[in-house]
């Protein structure tokens, strides 16, 4: 049986294979793999409108390590390992809106909401709350680096990747129309999907529009597989762009008001990419999303879906009318990743092969992960 290296993955397409079986269900290959590729790069966590309001306060747990993601009282958002710096007890347990400081259940250590260290009750002995030994100034929380482009918090876990800026201009370049106010739909425009595969095979699918006759009949009934074009960005982000969208109208012909100043090829065009590693995007004249993709295990992803407007007050029963087509389609997508992650458990299975004219995109990115994983071996 021919075993897939990591040198055939980065084959050029006409005889590339696909990431082997192990990148799918081995522990130790997916626990090398995670750094390489999540940890040591700019990784999607959540999202601003998560922490809306200053004092808001998300615990969240990503490859394994507690984080809390905090909107402090100037209205930045921040990101802490969720840890005292005493005896290492989580802080905050569940969501929840901080008034104060951020108090240590276990010995009351408090923190501002910068993370500085602000008191340590009787650490020096009963009424004393101070120390020669514990100097405060050094052991606020640990703050993670952190980014947001387009309401996505990225965190870049090991501290060493490039700026954010840098590493993704082209991308940022790409839709500079776009940078524009983001309004979150609220509470219906938000969704989450549980699903029985790796996070991997949720973003080689997103990013080829090769699918859609057989997966998504209702959305290639009026833009088709022929309405489609690739996109194409080495080590950065690969997807898929169409040329016919056909913005959501209510029962009086009303639309959601567009972004301002587009030209020309917005007016039926939408762009759909992954920005590696693991947050979907999708861009049209009158909305745009993001999917973030959590790792939870090996073989399971929480898919994190929020869809923003152009305007703040935009018309309840329409947003939830858009939320409700847009949840279809990724749901239609389930059962294709999860059948591919029950394929990975074949022994035969080599990675598979690339279409040279439609896989592209997925090429691409298995390409970077094997590219990353090749990189931290050496």
């Amino acid at each position: 049986m021919r075993i897939t290296g990591l040198e055939d993955v980065q084959a050029p397409i006409e005889r590339a294979h696909g990431l082997p079986n192990a990148h799918y269900t081995d522990p130790a290959t997916i626990a090398e793999e995670n750094h390489a590729v999540l940890a040591s790069t700019w990784a999607g966590l959540a999202t601003g409108a998560d922490i809306p309001e200053a004092g808001d306060a998300v615990p969240i747990r990503f490859l394994g390590q507690p984080l809390l993601l905090l909107r402090d009282d100037a209205g930045q958002v921040r990101v802490f390992q969720n840890i005292c710096r005493h005896r290492g007890m989580i802080l905050v347990a569940e969501p929840r809106r901080i008034e104060g400081a951020i108090r240590c259940p276990y010995h009351s250590w408090c923190y501002a909401k910068t993370g500085r260290l602000v008191a340590t009750p009787h650490v020096g002995g009963p009424g004393q709350n101070s120390h020669d030994g514990i100097d405060r100034a050094t052991l606020g929380l640990i703050e993670v680096r952190s980014h947001i482009w387009r309401d996505v918090v990225f965190v870049n876990l090991s501290g060493d990747a490039p700026e954010f800026a840098d590493m993704h201009a082209d991308v940022m370049a790409r839709w500079t129309e776009f940078e524009q106010p983001l309004y979150h739909g609220g509470t219906g425009s938000r969704f989450t999907l549980d699903v029985a595969t790796n996070w991997k095979l949720a973003v080689e699918n997103y990013c080829e529009s090769y699918h859609l006759p057989w997966v998504h009949p209702g959305l290639n009934s009026y833009s088709r597989l022929e309405d489609h074009y690739h996109i194409e960005a080495p080590g950065q982000y690969s997807g898929q762009g169409s040329y016919v969208y056909r913005q959501l109208r209510d029962e009086a012909g009303r639309t959601f008001p567009d972004f301002d100043g587009l030209s020309e090829h917005w007016e039926t065009g939408a762009e759909y990419i992954s920005l590696f590693p693991n947050v979907l995007f999708g861009v049209h004249r009158d909305h745009a999303y993001s999917i973030i993709l959590e790792p939870v295990s090996a073989m399971q992803t929480r898919e994190h879906v929020n869809i923003y407007y152009a305007a703040p007050d935009t018309d309840p029963a329409l947003r939830d009318r858009n939320a409700a087509q847009w949840r279809e389609v990724f749901e239609e997508d389930i059962f294709v990743v999860e059948g591919m992650q029950q394929g990975r458990a074949a022994p035969g299975f080599d990675g598979g092969r690339f279409s040279p004219v439609m896989d592209g995109p997925t090429h691409l990115f298995h390409a970077w992960v094997a590219g990353r994983v090749a990189a931290g071996r050496e």
